[in-house]
């Protein structure tokens, strides 16, 4: 247990009585308790300062974000409570407090009565997932993009992702390029295709919007009793992004027919029925709300997502996996050959894919 948790639970304006902190979920990246008092039930988490270097921008977007998806909520007559995330706030007022090492931490309410998956195991469940994502831009389709925080520099920015390999290239830090020559020679294909998405935005064909990306299914909440999708959480990597981002980094991790780090690269398939699922719950929500050319790009958001976290698994294998925690020799390297070959069985599907967005969109 964290030993500032007291010091930094009695900053935040809770109900009178005793209380309890207990570590909660399975997230990497921050300290995650749950707290409880009374009847009431709270997340108390400390924000990654290495992951988020100005956690206060993180904080800004998330509490700027919520107010203005509360405010769409009720418009829309749902539970502004219970459809978003809600910050609790300190006995002075703000969304976040620091502990005495200037660790940042913050507080929401639980949202109670949810569970949420880890995989999408059935195509009904990726639906869901896609109909969350899909609210989420459409009731954030009026936002200025422009006004967030980049809180992670060039995150979704695939030409910069494959400078970076080229980078750890030309370094051979770990000297394991002998290892990788059919790997190089498969991202070099895609020099100029990295570009599409950035090329398509900076020509005016598709806008700038609030992205949430992290789009995991484990990142939506389901009602306890009808299934339903109730709230997208983990909003810290809220920030402008391209709608293709959210769809095809889904798309990327649900849609593949074995683990991320699958060896055997045979499992390794490409399933239509999930990525129709998807699309169709999310163009459901969202349809209305992208334009023509965006939806049309969709499938290409899939292809870049996933081209791009190989190129990234690829680079910090090189790099001598600095970043990607490991735990087996070749694991960054099993990891970027499933992407790749994700890649191809994409491309194999390319024309069903496109009959399948414009369907959906119809």
């Amino acid at each position: 247990m964290n030993p500032h948790i007291e010091n930094v639970v009695m900053q935040f304006d809770l109900p009178d009585g005793a209380w309890t902190a207990e570590p909660y979920g399975n997230g990497h990246i921050n300290e995650t308790y749950l707290v409880t008092t009374g009847e009431k039930r709270f997340i108390l988490q400390r924000v990654n300062g290495y992951v988020f270097p100005k956690p206060e921008d993180v904080m800004d977007n998330i509490e700027r974000v919520t107010a203005f998806l509360k405010a769409q909520i009720e418009r829309e007559g749902g539970d502004p409570a219970r459809e978003t995330l809600t910050l609790v706030k300190t006995h002075r007022g703000e969304c976040f407090t620091y502990d005495r090492e200037g660790g940042l931490w913050r507080m929401y309410l639980f949202v109670e009565d949810t569970v949420s998956y880890d995989l999408p195991d059935t195509p009904a469940l990726f639906e869901l997932s896609g109909e969350a994502f899909g609210k989420f831009q459409r009731q954030m389709g009026g936002f200025p993009a422009d006004s967030l925080h980049e809180t992670i520099h060039d995150f979704h920015n695939t030409p910069a992702r494959y400078r970076q390999l080229e980078d750890a290239i030309a370094r051979n830090e770990a000297g394991r390029l002998g290892d990788v020559a059919a790997e190089i020679e498969f991202c070099r294909q895609y020099e100029r295709e990295v570009h599409a998405l950035l090329d398509a935005m900076e020509a005016g064909e598709i806008p700038l919007r609030v992205t949430h990306n992290d789009t995991k299914l484990n990142n939506v909440l389901l009602d306890r009793q009808t299934g339903r999708g109730v709230c997208v959480i983990d909003l810290d990597t809220v920030m402008p992004g391209l709608a293709a981002y959210d769809f095809g980094d889904s798309i990327r991790f649900g849609a593949s027919t074995a683990a991320e780090d699958e060896p055997d690269l045979s499992r390794v398939q490409f399933s239509l029925p999930m990525f129709e699922a998807f699309t169709r719950g999310f163009l459901k929500e969202a349809g209305q709300t992208l334009g023509a050319r965006e939806i049309e790009l969709l499938p290409m958001g899939a292809k870049l997502m996933t081209l791009e976290c190989g190129m990234r698994f690829l680079a910090d294998y090189l790099n001598g996996d600095k970043y990607f925690r490991v735990h087996r020799e070749g694991h960054n390297l099993d990891r970027a050959r499933t992407q790749f070959k994700l890649v191809r069985c994409m491309e194999e599907s390319w024309a069903q894919m496109a009959d399948i967005v414009r369907h959906c969109a119809q």
